[in-house]
């Protein structure tokens, strides 16, 4: 068992016994103190584990290789694209009714120019201007 995990167990029977002792009165108090430390005790897991990542990311892009897991393959922008669709339905709603056509116009021109970045970012060689091959090409 990992000394985290022994920690929270220690935390669960000390609220379970000052449940016991407390009584019923202080049992959501109790509740939310030890559900306090478990959120801690995730967080500090998590925040490792983005620190090792980023670490890992680092230290592949100073070596030159790309960043393992940065290849953008095509579930990546299909997933993009469809929770784009998804939130526009909301924001289509606030934005009209808030302002009208002119607030619907800009919350879709948002959600296109949000895409448009993404497929930029993920296929760099969209946005730049081919190169002429001979000076016949116009």
């Amino acid at each position: 068992m990992e000394a985290g995990e022994s920690e929270l167990k220690k935390e669960l029977d000390a609220t379970l016994h000052a449940r016991r002792e407390l009584g019923e009165e202080y049992e959501s108090a109790l509740v939310d103190s030890f559900l306090e430390k478990v959120e801690q005790r995730l967080d500090s897991v998590v925040d490792r584990r983005v620190r090792r990542r980023l670490a890992e990311q680092q230290t592949a892009a100073a070596r030159g290789a790309r960043a393992p897991g940065s290849g953008d393959s095509w579930g990546e922008r299909f997933g993009f694209g469809v929770i784009s669709l998804i939130l526009a339905i909301p924001l289509s709603s606030i934005g009209a009714a808030q302002a009208g056509m002119s607030g619907l116009f800009v919350s879709w021109a948002g959600i296109v120019g949000i895409n448009t970045v993404q497929a930029l970012r993920s296929r760099p060689h969209l946005g730049k201007r081919r190169e002429k091959s001979s000076d016949w090409e116009e």
